[in-house]
């Protein structure tokens, strides 16, 4: 099999980019989104939401939207302002040019905003926008409020395009209709959006070009203007602008083909250098091979073919008879259930099919059955999507099996991310804070860009039931709350202050820290100190010792979550109120932080008098002591009931016994932070099995649990990538904003590394090579950024620029 290039590739050994007098360079990231020049912001738009006649603003649809204008000239300047629900493609004279809104909530309704004047031309000009709702089929991530298209022009000869105005027409395009997700096939949970089936002979193909005669559509309804954020008072959807930059789509192509049946695609299809034929009643298959997971949308480019029908099934991997996905490479005696789509030629000459949301796969079966005329599959091929982070980072080392690791657990983190951060690009699309807090580090140390963490950290914010909690995952069409997981959305918010150089937008985020914190500050037993029953869903990891309940609804729980006496879940609190003590300290709330501190130490005292078992010499799950866990030695060691020695011991002992509940690669983030934090760095390199062995079996992202695992692609398995970073070159910021740093490498085996870490200050590069029991090297800090380095407890002051460490 043919792979194609990794999307990462590794540098030598002491090379990146610096600026020419030494510093280090800013990160290079995705421009900002364009700003309208000539809106309010205070007032209603001119423009108004349109939609099409007699048809449910609630139900499954896709719409065509058209507006031909005439220009004297090529325009310098043609911005115009434009949002959908629940999603738009805009095109301008046949070409695609940008796809939105950015994922949002009613309240915060994003429009986007771009100039056409790039694709327009002196004469007639056709401007189309197809739009979609899913309706019942919509993904749980979908939020909505009814089917409709808002655009307005930014003055001047823009003004021509505005929704509700004359020209526009509309259309129902009765070709498309939901080709449902077959969960009883799939067997899982998977609420990501419906397949489309598309019947080409219902189509009007060349709608979107200039001079198409729509003559025969209908004058859209003209529903409300637009009202930005605050204004009005009967409210649908506040618009706000678009904060992230457009997701990028890149032309990408399959690798190989791997088996086919019934006909055999000719040498060079997958390349697209040659077309398939078919001839008529035939039945084929053919099984193509991406080479690595990726998301992108399908493009499937057809001639003749009346009456075939084209079936494209998607998958992570492939499953034997039993449903074991085995080494993900491997496919015989495999066969291929997922995701599908279904096209239907018209008999036309290259006639594209595309669909309305990416799709998820590693592997591509097509499923094709000619009917009386022969068909032509001219192309197929697709365009990668995805959140356009720059890969600013570096990791090099003696040991090229870790170049796989960084690799694979980069591309995970990618494709977990588009317009909001998400749990797994397949089976949910959801942005959980759990998976986001992780996500978030990856992003800030790997690309330096933080728009995408701040998106989240707001958006978890906006999402708070009035009691406090923050929901556990935002948007989503259907509420959920992991009370822990409001207590990781309080570490985003510290990880933020620590990283990133905006008190401001920290500052906005103190009430929620607050409400959180007193939600459990109320749920505190003042009998026994730990925290008592808790309502909600508390899930903590996917063990099997935890499995899911379907009497209770839940599964992944800590013991004592329902009942009360968790110490799982009393420590995660005690580390949520130091974290929101320093945010309190901060901005001089010195009364408030030195209450949280009290409040945490006397849950660790409570921990401590409770849990601890003087036999075992571990912390147990609960004051029952009958069951012991690694989940909580990590914590207690992150909370600080236990330093130095004791630490130390406490995380040899967790590492060491068997008949300790495991962490998964979840939630081994958090143990791995523990051995760092007592002392054991060194042996970071030496837990990474779990990892390894995933790349052994084939997989090109890293997996949701250990086998059998449901999803291959899942961002809070990808921590290795910021632990590179963080643990083995030891770069963490040593106070707020990133404005200092403390770099404490821990090699374990290795000889040398280099890292480049890409904070939004600037690269830090850090090059060690051991030196009998020192090492020698050298480090690159920003122009305000110093610190110190510290090696087997020498430390050595670090100044802006470029130090030589000496042996």
């Amino acid at each position: 099999m043919r792979r194609i290039p990794p999307l990462v590739v590794m540098v030598p050994f002491l090379t990146l980019a610096w600026l020419a007098d030494g510093r280090a360079a800013r990160p290079e990231l995705a421009p900002d989104p364009l700003r309208p020049e000539e809106m309010r912001l205070d007032r209603a738009w001119r423009a108004r939401w349109i939609t099409a006649p007699g048809e449910s603003l609630t139900d499954y649809g896709v719409y065509l939207f058209r507006r031909e204008f005439s220009l004297a000239e090529a325009p310098a300047r043609f911005v115009v302002s434009v949002s959908a629900d629940n999603r738009y493609r805009l095109f301008v004279n046949g070409t695609s040019v940008c796809f939105g809104p950015q994922a949002g909530e009613p309240m915060r309704w994003r429009f986007d905003t771009v100039d056409l004047a790039p694709w327009l031309r002196a004469g007639r000009n056709a401007l189309a926008v197809q739009v979609w709702n899913y309706g019942e089929y919509r993904p749980l991530a979908q939020m909505s409020i009814g089917t409709g298209l808002i655009l307005q022009g930014d003055g001047g000869l823009a003004r021509i395009v505005d929704t509700g105005g004359e020209g526009w027409h509309v259309h129902v395009d009765r070709a498309w209709t939901p080709l449902p997700l077959d969960r009883a096939a799939l067997r899982t949970f998977i609420v990501v959006s419906p397949g489309d089936d598309i019947d080409g002979s219902k189509h009007l193909w060349g709608w979107r070009d200039v001079g198409f005669d729509d003559q025969g559509w209908t004058t859209p309804r003209v529903l409300d203007a637009g009202l930005p954020l605050g204004v009005g008072t009967d409210i649908e959807r506040w618009l706000v602008p678009r904060e992230l930059p457009f997701a990028e789509e890149k032309v990408q192509r399959l690798a190989s083909v791997r088996r086919s049946e019934g006909a055999t695609p000719p040498e060079g299809f997958v390349e697209g250098r040659s077309a398939w034929n078919l001839p008529p009643h035939t039945t084929a298959t053919v099984l193509l091979d991406q080479g690595f997971e990726t998301n992108a949308f399908p493009r499937l480019t057809v001639s003749g073919g009346r009456g075939a029908t084209i079936e494209c099934a998607y998958a992570e991997a492939l499953i034997d008879a039993q449903r074991r996905k085995g080494n993900r490479d491997d496919i015989e005696g495999r066969s291929l259930v997922g995701t599908r789509d279904r096209f239907r030629p018209d008999g036309g000459e290259r006639r594209v099919f595309a669909t309305l949301d990416y799709r998820t796969w590693r592997f591509v079966e097509l499923r094709v059955t000619t009917a009386d005329q022969s068909l032509t599959i001219d192309d197929f091929a697709a365009d990668a999507t995805g959140y356009p982070f720059r890969l600013q980072a570096r990791f090099v080392s003696d040991d090229p099996s870790l170049e796989k690791i960084w690799e694979v657990g980069w591309r995970t983190a990618r494709l977990c991310a588009v317009d909001t951060y998400m749990d797994c690009p397949y089976y949910e699309r959801l942005q959980y804070v759990g998976d986001t807090r992780i996500q978030a580090l990856i992003s800030l140390y790997l690309s330096g860009d933080d728009r995408l963490m701040r998106n989240a950290i707001a958006l978890y914010d906006r999402s708070r039931l009035p009691e406090g909690l923050t929901q556990s995952r935002y948007p989503s069409a259907s509420p959920q709350v992991i009370s822990p997981f409001s207590l990781f959305w309080i570490g985003m918010v510290h990880d933020y202050w620590m990283h990133c150089e905006d008190l401001e937008f920290v500052a906005a985020q103190q009430r929620g820290v607050d409400s959180v914190l007193a939600w459990f500050g109320d749920r505190v037993d003042v009998g026994t100190g730990l925290l008592g029953p808790l309502p909600y869903w508390s899930f903590v990891d996917w063990p099997d010792a935890w499995p899911w309940n379907d009497d209770a609804r839940s599964g992944g729980e800590a013991p004592g979550a329902r009942t009360g006496g968790s110490s799982i879940l009393s420590l995660q609190y005690a580390i949520a109120l130091e974290q929101g003590a320093a945010l309190a300290r901060a901005f001089g709330r010195e009364q408030e932080a030195a209450i949280r501190t009290a409040q945490a130490q006397a849950i660790r005292r409570s921990v401590l008098a409770r849990c601890w078992d003087s036999q075992r010499l571990l912390v147990a799950d609960t004051p029952e002591k009958k069951s012991f866990s690694q989940h909580a030695q990590a914590l207690a060691i992150l909370a600080g009931a236990f330093d130095g020695p004791a630490a130390r011991a406490l995380i040899e002992r967790t590492l060491a016994d068997t008949s300790l509940v495991p962490c998964t690669v979840y939630f081994r983030f958090y143990l791995l932070r523990a051995m760092k934090r007592a002392g054991l760095g060194d042996r970071y390199l030496d837990e990474l099995g779990p990892w390894r062995d995933m790349v052994a079996r084939g997989l090109t992202t890293f997996a949701e649990r250990p086998e059998p695992t449901r999803s291959d692609c899942h961002a809070w398995s990808a921590s290795p990538v910021y632990e590179f970073l963080a643990t083995v070159c030891g770069v963490e910021p040593a106070s707020p904003g990133f404005k200092s740093v403390r770099i404490e490498p821990h090699l374990g085996r290795l000889q040398r590394i280099e890292g480049v870490v890409a904070p939004p200050q600037g690269q830090i590069r850090v090059a060690v090579q051991r030196d009998g029991e020192s090492v020698r090297g050298e480090i690159d800090l920003p122009a305000t950024v110093s610190g110190e380095f510290v090696w087997q407890g020498r430390r050595q002051p670090l100044h802006p620029g470029h130090t030589v460490l000496a042996p």
